[in-house]
């Protein structure tokens, strides 16, 4: 099974990777949810992580509906990490319906190629999972991010089994929202094969990652 941590800087991605992490997402600002990291972090990075690293590609926090410009921007973006040997991105654009669009997900996903395409949390804005996941599984990506549509996979966990068998193998629905420890053993219910934690902890009002909790969750999923 697979442990993705989300790091947003070179030094918490040392951490990730030296505690265990099989891949990790990379990206900048938590509070926001993530968006893109500079250029010079996204090269920094690629030189110093032998793990697998996909950064996130997200032009700015808010919803997921972007402008023509702000589309470009992330164009830009999908093509530098391509040129850097990066092996995948996550990203994940709706419209104004909170449908997939399809169409500039589908475009992503060839101008990534060979690079792995995550569709992230964007999915658990969708109006309709089910049918978001088909559209996503046919505009070709190969991994869905998503708690269940909720705040915390923990909660959503009866709609990430349902997701996990509809499915059937198609692409990875991969769990993300609150994980830790103590919870990551009733989301194996979930017969899902890839996990996704920030494992977070807050020492004297800043955030960094812990590594006890991710050596824990990786002893959980061998």
């Amino acid at each position: 099974m697979v442990l993705e941590i989300a790091v947003f800087d070179l030094d918490s991605a040392f951490i990730a990777e030296n505690a265990g992490a099989d891949r990790i997402e990379l990206c900048h600002d938590y509070t926001s949810g993530g968006v893109t990291v500079s250029k010079e972090v996204l090269v920094s990075v690629k030189e110093s992580i032998s793990i697998p690293v996909f950064p996130i590609i997200r032009p700015r926090g808010g919803n997921f509906v972007y402008s023509d410009e702000e589309y470009q921007q992330i164009i830009v973006s999908v093509l530098l990490c391509k040129s850097l040997g990066y092996k995948g991105i996550v990203t994940g654009i709706l419209n104004n319906d909170n449908t997939v669009n399809m169409k500039q997900t589908s475009a992503l996903v060839a101008l990534a190629y060979p690079m792995e395409v995550t569709f992230h949390r964007a999915f658990d804005e969708t109006a309709v999972p089910e049918d978001a996941l088909e559209d996503i599984i046919h505009c070709g990506c190969k991994r869905i991010l998503t708690s269940g549509c909720k705040n915390t996979a923990i909660e959503g966990v009866d709609l990430l089994k349902k997701l996990v068998i509809q499915a059937n193998g198609r692409i990875s629905i991969m769990p993300g929202g609150g994980i830790r420890p103590n919870n990551l053993p009733e989301l194996l219910t979930t017969n899902a094969l890839e996990f996704h934690s920030a494992a977070l902890k807050k020492e004297n009002n800043l955030l960094s990652i812990s590594i006890i909790d991710i050596q824990a969750m990786k002893s959980i999923l061998s």
